[in-house]
């Protein structure tokens, strides 16, 4: 009798590639607080789990979306049925939910909503700095935020609590590398414009060359700032002008501030 032919072994490295697109795709986030939860349950595109809610935030949140059926209870023991963390401002109110998708990086930039204007942020890694970024993002008008998937802040509670709505409706998108998310704008014609307080040009000046032109700005960690090879990549590296020698802005503020100049311009 011919014996059977066995099984090929698949290699390690296929194993493990499975295994993180599995964990991937179970990945849940915990959104809370009365303003973020609301949005979220209004946003068509997010896929909600569950809701866990008091009686109280029940009512302040109003009208419910068809088919989420909440779980009520006590806002003494809130705390014992998700997993927040600790000292949440949660008002009685988390949805789990999936992350959102957004698309391609080629999308976002070339057909996205609004003016051709993108954020990217190198290891930017404080979930209030990041959820302060998208709501200034949203405002201003840019297609999306960008940042590395490793050491930049995740989307979580915190982030779209800071960000106070505007993760629901402004790309975060997460790239492999972020020195090679920036040189493919440049090769669909955006400027790379590196904000560092070492810049020889202001930013004023630095925009007023380029306008017309499709924009990102890179902004970087504070105390470390961009790294070598983000930096190398920039076409242009500018400074925000001060009054005085020792100004300086947190990365929100600094962003911010970018992107009113971009608006005026």
């Amino acid at each position: 009798m011919a014996e059977k032919p066995q099984k090929t072994k698949k290699p390690t490295w296929v194993i493990d590639k499975e295994r993180a697109r599995r964990a991937a795709a179970a990945e849940t986030v915990w959104l809370f607080g009365l303003h973020a939860v609301r949005d979220a349950l209004a946003n068509p595109a997010r896929e909600k789990l569950r809701l866990v809610v008091t009686q109280n935030a029940l009512d302040r949140l109003g009208a419910l979306p068809p088919g989420i059926e909440p779980e009520i209870t006590d806002a003494r023991t809130f705390d014992r049925h998700v997993p927040l963390p600790p000292e949440s401002v949660h008002q009685g109110a988390a949805l789990e939910v999936k992350p959102l998708k957004w698309g391609s990086l080629t999308e976002l930039a070339l057909s996205g909503p609004g003016k051709p204007l993108l954020v990217a942020l190198d290891r930017v890694t404080d979930p209030h700095n990041v959820g302060a970024i998208l709501r200034s993002a949203e405002v201003f008008g840019a297609r999306a935020v960008l940042a590395p998937a490793r050491h930049s802040a995740p989307e979580t509670g915190a982030l779209a609590k800071t960000a106070s709505g505007a993760l629901e409706r402004q790309p975060y998108l997460r790239v492999t590398n972020l020195a090679d998310a920036l040189i493919e704008l440049q090769g669909m014609g955006y400027v790379v414009i590196g904000l560092d307080g070492t810049g020889e040009e202001i930013l004023p000046d630095a925009l007023a060359q380029v306008a017309g032109r499709p924009l990102c700005l890179v902004l970087g960690a504070e105390g470390p700032g961009l790294r070598d090879r983000t930096r190398e990549t920039c076409d242009r590296i500018a400074r925000i002008p001060f009054a005085a020698d020792f100004g300086s802005l947190n990365v929100s503020n600094a962003a911010a501030v970018a992107l009113y100049a971009v608006s005026r311009g």
